[in-house]
This record gives C-alpha cells, structure tokens and sequence, in this order.
C-alpha cells in the first residue's frame, strides 16, 4: 500500500460494492456461466473445496447442494451476513456442508488442506500491491493438499474502460433499485491510475426526481495482464496447467473478456 489517504480510497473502493447484498445478488443474478463451471470442478475433485470471495453464496451454495462440502472467506461483514440468512433456508445436509469465515484472505489460516481452491469473480483484484498478491499466495499454497488445483478467475484488463475520460459518465438504464425500490439513474466514472494499475469506478445512483438523496458508490479493482499474472503465480510457487478465456473451456484469446487460470504447487 502506498500513502495513508490512498489506502483510505482502496479499503472503500474493497468493501463499499458489497455493503448491499439486495443489489449485489439483483445485478449479478444472470450471471450464471461461472456457477456451472465451479460446480463442474468441485463435482471432479470430490470437494472440499476453499471458496475465497464466497460473498453470499452465489457459488458455493450450488456447490454444497451437489453434496459437497464448502468453507468460505470473505472480507465483507454484509455478504456474509446475507449468506448466512441464506442458509436458515437451505436443507439441514446443505447448511451442514457450508463454513463462513470471515477474514483477509492474505492472512487467514484454516489449518487444513483442499483439494480444491478457488478464488472466484475478481476477488483477486482486490489485491493491489505485489506484497498483497504473495501474501494470498502464500496462503493459497498452504491450503493446497500436494496433488491440489487452485482456479482463480480475473477479467481481462478493459481497455475501452481503462482509457476512458474520468470527467464523463457512462449512462446505464435506469433501473428500480432493489434495496430503496425508488427507480434511479444509473451513471459510471471509470478513472485508471496506471502507476498502481488500479480501475477507479464511481457509480452513482440518483432517485428520479429527488436528485438530493443521490449517493455513490467506489469500486477499485487491480488490473492483472496476462504475462504479469503468470510471472506472479510462477515465482511465488506454483505451475500453471491452463488458461481458458471463458467458463467453456475456450483458450485464451485477445479477444477474451476473462482468464481462468488452472494452478497447483510446483515441485
């Protein structure tokens, strides 16, 4: 991390787009390609599976309902909190196979090894220094059994986005907000810093016609290029098996809006 005000607008721009799980779960509920892909994965390695970003379920709950067990990490107190509220109406075989655990995925020690471990839908790029990136690598590593995969999946850096005029909005549809059910307007401010290779979005939400109770909300994420990536997986231990450039199994192309990276511990 670099100056303390700084790390100020990167700890909003980690926790601030998940502080509302109501629109968290409306936004991304189409989003449904990289469910069956894990669940895919999690069904060939028999489980358990380590969920870093588990968020309110999204992935893990379909996974534990394929009888699998399930522990997740998160960052977020209101995800987790939204997940748990999810369980109470899971099945008791469902929310016996589940185990949150909130912390810092650079830090948190389990003291236990998974076959699989999965870090899903840009969790990593929260990650936005290289001491950040090896302490989570670290503790991949010491999750792993000796024979197990890690997936991570990053979105491929937006160029159109990263080269954006941080002065104009991009407008999106209006929308009915889940959580105040007034309908907003939806706009996005996208600023790069490419020093720190960190994507600033500002997305306000402004409800027709009462313009003074608008609010914004920050996200920050790290931007990772593909030769950037596998030089961090390869000098902080591990072997890259593949990288798909979607959740098909289609190789990685200049023209991907996605990389899943395939790992295990190198020898």
């Amino acid at each position: 991390m670099t100056a303390r005000v700084r790390d100020r607008e990167l700890e909003a721009g980690s926790l601030a787009h998940y502080e509302d799980p109501a629109y968290y779960t409306a936004t991304y509920a189409r989003r449904l390609a990289d469910v069956t892909y894990y669940v895919s994965l999690a069904r060939r390695a028999g489980g358990p599976v380590l969920e870093y970003g588990v968020g309110n379920g999204r992935i893990a709950l379909p996974i534990a309902r394929h009888d699998i067990e399930v522990v997740g990490v998160d960052h977020s107190r209101p995800m987790l909190r939204d997940l748990r509220e999810r369980l109470r109406r899971e099945p008791a075989e469902v929310r016996r196979r589940v185990r949150v655990v909130h912390g810092d995925m650079r830090r948190t020690r389990l003291r236990r090894r998974f076959p699989l471990v999965l870090c899903t839908f840009n969790t990593a790029l929260h990650l936005y220094t290289r001491q950040d990136v090896e302490g989570f690598l670290a503790r991949v590593r010491e999750h792993l059994t000796p024979h197990g995969h890690f997936v991570v999946d990053l979105s491929m850096p937006p160029l159109a986005e990263l080269t954006r005029d941080p002065a104009r909005p991009f407008n999106a549809p209006r929308f009915r907000h889940p959580s105040t059910g007034t309908v907003v307007k939806n706009r996005e401010y996208f600023d790069y810093d490419p020093v720190r290779q960190v994507l600033f979005v500002s997305m306000e939400f402004e409800p027709v016609g009462a313009p003074g109770d608008a609010w914004t909300t920050p996200l920050a994420h790290r931007q990772f290029f593909p030769q950037e990536w596998a030089a961090l997986l390869h000098y902080n231990g591990f072997h890259v098996d593949r990288v798909e450039g979607d959740f098909h199994g289609s190789p990685l192309a200049k023209d991907s809006d996605v990389m899943v990276w395939h790992a295990r511990r190198a020898k």
